[in-house]
């Protein structure tokens, strides 16, 4: 007798959680069209480009202040100390992960993937 009452209370109890889970108790949704989620979007990638636009164009100011106030023999040091770390950083191979993780090229995929200098990437 016991068992058949906590029984039923039990699965009165789960029944009762889904049936208030199904209730459309949650926030009223707004109701957006296509076009407008469009034009939000597009508005905010113009934003972020610009923003993104302003971001280099001041890093790139500091950069040139920097070496601006710099002497010629400290310019020539920073010129060769860059040209070294070029040459020595190049014919290093790619991460791991990134090995790991590349798209396979065929018959060729044996071969490691010409890797471009610091110099031609930008």
């Amino acid at each position: 007798m016991f068992l058949r009452i906590f029984f039923t209370l039990i699965t009165f109890l789960i029944l009762q959680g889904v049936c208030l889970a199904q209730e459309g108790g949650g926030p009223p949704k707004k109701e957006q069209s296509m076009k407008s989620k469009r034009k939000q979007r597009k508005e905010d990638k113009r934003k972020w480009k610009e923003d993104r636009r302003n971001k280099r164009a001041e890093e790139k100011k500091i950069r040139n202040h920097h070496k601006r106030i710099q002497t010629k023999e400290v310019r020539k040091r920073m010129k060769r100390s860059k040209g070294k770390a070029i040459r020595n950083n190049a014919h290093q191979r790619e991460p791991f992960f990134q090995r790991l993780f590349q798209k396979k090229r065929g018959k060729g995929s044996k071969q490691p993937k010409e890797k471009a200098s610091k110099s031609q990437q930008k």
